[in-house]
């Protein structure tokens, strides 16, 4: 139904190196970080890396509902899904592997630092404003 438009985000998202990621914190107010999407899958999917320690990863155990928008040049994308935490260690591994530069940086015991953690969000409703063209809908 919005394919043309679903299209559109697809390229902003090529566009932009960083997506804002919304929990819901223990008051029940967002709590908004920004994170490099490791990997997409259209804009329906996206997998970050983030520290098992961290105030976002004590969020989503809790609620794991989210929200994430990227932005570029005046257009914008905001979705909402669930986020789940990936504890399988050949979806950890391939994504260490392809992003090994950028991860170790964060990372300095590797792909076993206990702190390594993946999240994998996935949209069940998208607001897409790109050129002029507003929408929410579910996805």
């Amino acid at each position: 139904m919005y394919h043309h438009l679903i299209q559109k985000a697809e390229h902003l998202l090529t566009q932009c190196q960083v997506c804002t990621v919304a929990s819901v914190s223990e008051t029940g107010f967002p709590r908004i970080c920004v994170l490099m999407p490791l990997q997409t899958k259209g804009i329906k999917e996206f997998w970050f890396s983030t520290g098992a320690s961290g105030t976002k990863m004590k969020h989503f155990k809790i609620n794991n509902k989210a929200g994430v928008t990227f932005y570029y040049g005046g257009d914008s994308v905001t979705l909402t899904g669930y986020m789940e935490i990936i504890t399988d260690k050949v979806v950890k591994e391939g994504l260490w592997q392809t992003y090994e530069s950028f991860l170790s940086r964060h990372f300095i015991g590797g792909k076993t630092d206990p702190e390594y953690c993946v999240i994998h969000f996935i949209a069940t409703e998208a607001t897409i404003y790109i050129d002029g063209d507003f929408k929410t809908f579910a996805i």
